[in-house]
């Protein structure tokens, strides 16, 4: 079956991969691993750019190394939404006291990849959607993609509980476990047209 996997990459990686040794990770080799019998015809990546914080200033260049791994997949394209911060007031958790915070706020992922898989599927360039997500915003996409479309949608959940408004639209689930992650990394080196690179150190 003809395959398109769409890949929320801020829900994957804060569902499966932030804290863990297994950032460094080979989504071709996941979705081989999880999906045996589809044919992966393309994989699309839905982030955005990440910008340095006093707290991480190397935030960014470990996101361009990470993506330029994933730029050696050649059936994977990367779709960029954008960040933007707004500084706002918010009340403490206890006490009256509020604090002023910097909320970070990623703007067109999901809109991007909503469009893509409706869009991709009413050109019927697929046989199956799979969705790398947890996100009950894409519910309306998902069913379009089965009821109105009439094509097969996967879900591959990154979390520990697949959200309740998904599990029931999705033609078959599974669960991204530590197991497969393990067995899906880039090996430590690798070279595209550019030259050679390595993981970053602190991954």
């Amino acid at each position: 079956m003809r395959t398109y996997v769409y890949v929320d990459a801020f829900n994957l990686y804060y569902g499966a991969l932030r804290r863990t040794p297994y950032r460094w990770l080979d989504l071709g080799a996941l979705c081989e691993t999880l999906l045996p019998p589809n044919k992966i015809e393309r994989i699309k990546y839905f982030t955005a750019r990440v910008s340095a914080r006093e707290d991480d200033p190397g935030a960014p260049t470990r996101q361009d190394t990470y993506l330029r791994a994933l730029g050696t997949i050649s059936h994977l394209d990367i779709k960029f939404g954008h960040f933007l911060e707004h500084k706002r007031w918010m009340r403490r958790v206890r006490g009256r006291k509020w604090v002023r915070v910097i909320q970070p706020e990623e703007k067109g992922s999901d809109v991007n990849l909503a469009t893509h898989m409706v869009h991709d599927g009413h050109l019927r360039r697929y046989d199956v959607a799979v969705l790398i997500s947890n996100d009950s915003d894409l519910l309306e996409p998902m069913r379009i993609v089965r009821y109105e479309l009439g094509l097969r949608i996967g879900l591959l959940n990154p979390h520990r509980r697949v959200a309740a408004a998904l599990a029931p639209h999705a033609t078959f689930l599974k669960q991204i476990r530590k197991g497969v992650l393990a067995d899906s990394q880039f090996p430590p080196e690798l070279t595209d047209d550019n030259g050679t690179f390595r993981k970053p150190e602190s991954w």
